[in-house]
């Protein structure tokens, strides 16, 4: 690995481990934004899906763009953007503020995370480098989620929540400045190959509508005209888009690329285990403040185990293994200890006890070191050098529906359990850990589909470079 290839994949990484300490910050310092900035508790799931719905939303747009207007120039103006939003969100003085700054670090999110995989599949064409590349850059998201969750508890109790976004500033500013200087300068196909503004509008608004529509189920139920009206709408305009992408002269996302059934299946079975797996991360935090107890940063600490166990699997151990057994098996024995992590959680008492109920499913979560950069592996084997940006879009796409999803979804049936069972006059404690208990047994379903998902579909990618051009032109 030379020295310049090396020093670009510490850039990209910087950038992912931003993304993901912003996430895990949020979550621990929820209760306390809650608290000062007076949002109500169901608005409070705004914190994170205001983030998530322009982040899934454009991934697809902004990874084409990259594809055409160049990658590297694309990472840049995302971080930029991502930057000022921080600022932003750390001088909000009130809910709608700072939805808005959180929809503009989606925003920024978006253009930056949609070409990172691109420029370093292009960087590191050598199988066993490019799996050595995704373990690393999978470490530092795994480490950001680590000093993210630890970090959010000291700078909410020291200080106070706004320095959760302060935090990225200086971080911003550094990766912009050794982009500058790292990263190599990519001259795109030119906005005349066509960014089919007809399709980004269609598929942009298709899933910000979709993922609005699940969040505001908790407000208005499942079957209510509202729902179904809106989930009808959002339906259409996706069905709209994939019509135009099979009609279009240029359209935004070639139909090709879902020829290959890793890539396809791979999306499909990231969006189902991370609907499962990243809401493990909101709803644990909020049980272990809520029901226990706990105040930032013991929770912070508390979950310190699962994040330091993420990264040092997917840092020295996914990608030996990976070269060893392929990706498929990798991504298949991480899902079956996800699976049973959810399952333990299950089953989680009111007075749970941290070594004896918490911990054991902390340290099962470590399979999440197994499982991102496996799918990251699958899910870009099968595209072609000219399509890696729109591949890296799509894989990041689905990501990040995935979690918008998850959160919405499950948050929503928690507290949907939580209400019903207070109405009939349990205690808080009680109706909020079984509204929990149910999110989690819907966690594991979800995360059993990916496995079928894996099983099914998925096959072990090619492991040579004549191997991998031979697949893509046969697909």
């Amino acid at each position: 690995m030379s020295n310049s290839r090396w020093t670009a994949l510490a850039v990209l990484s910087a950038a992912g481990l931003m993304t993901i300490l912003d996430g895990s910050i949020v979550t621990v310092a929820m209760p306390a934004i809650q608290q000062d900035v007076g949002f109500s508790p169901a608005g409070l799931s705004w914190m994170v899906n205001a983030y998530l719905i322009p982040f899934g939303g454009l991934l697809l747009l902004a990874g084409r763009l990259g594809d055409l207007l160049g990658r590297r120039t694309m990472f840049l103006a995302g971080n930029g953007i991502f930057t000022a939003a921080s600022l932003l969100a750390g001088f909000a003085g009130s809910p709608g503020q700072l939805i808005a700054a959180r929809f503009l670090q989606g925003v920024g999110s978006a253009m930056a995370a949609a070409v990172v995989l691109g420029i370093l599949v292009t960087l590191f064409t050598d199988p066993a480098e490019r799996a050595k590349a995704i373990a690393i850059f999978s470490f530092t998201g795994a480490a950001g989620a680590s000093i993210g969750q630890v970090l959010g508890g000291v700078l909410t109790d020291a200080l106070s929540w706004p320095w959760i976004f302060f935090i990225n500033v200086p971080i911003g500013i550094a990766t912009i400045a050794l982009a500058l200087v790292a990263l190599p300068r990519d001259r795109g196909a030119g906005l005349s190959a066509g960014a089919d503004v007809i399709g980004a509008v269609l598929v942009t608004s298709g899933l910000m509508l979709g993922i609005y529509t699940v969040v505001k189920v908790e407000q208005y139920g499942w079957l209510a005209s509202h729902t179904l009206g809106l989930g009808a709408v959002s339906l259409a305009l996706l069905a709209a888009f994939v019509l135009r992408q099979a009609t279009a002269a240029t359209p935004l996302m070639p139909l090709r690329v879902l020829r290959s059934r890793n890539v396809t299946g791979a999306n499909l079975a990231q969006m189902l285990a991370l609907s499962g797996m990243f809401a493990f991360q909101v709803l644990v935090a909020l049980y272990m403040q809520k029901v226990l107890g706990y105040g930032a940063l013991e929770t912070g600490l508390a979950m310190l185990p699962a994040a330091v166990g993420i990264g040092a699997i997917s840092l020295f151990v996914s990608a030996p293994l990976t070269a060893r057994f392929g990706a498929r098996t990798v991504l298949l024995t991480g899902l079956v200890l996800l699976t049973a992590a959810m399952g333990l959680l299950s089953r989680i008492p009111v007075d749970a006890d941290y070594l004896t109920h918490l911990l054991p499913v902390m340290l099962l979560i470590s399979g999440g070191g197994l499982v991102l950069p496996a799918l990251a592996t699958l899910g870009m084997s099968g595209a072609r050098e000219s399509d890696a940006g729109l591949a890296s879009g799509l894989f990041n796409t689905t990501q990040q529906v995935g979690m918008a999803i998850g959160v919405a979804v499950l948050s929503t049936l928690a507290a949907s359990r939580t209400e019903q069972l207070l109405a009939a006059g349990q205690p808080e404690a009680a109706a909020l850990t079984d509204g929990y208990r149910l999110a989690f047994t819907t966690s594991a379903g979800l995360l059993l589909a990916a496995f079928a998902v894996g099983v099914l579909v998925l096959r072990q990618p090619a492991t040579t470079a004549a191997e991998q051009h031979e697949t893509v032109t046969a697909s």
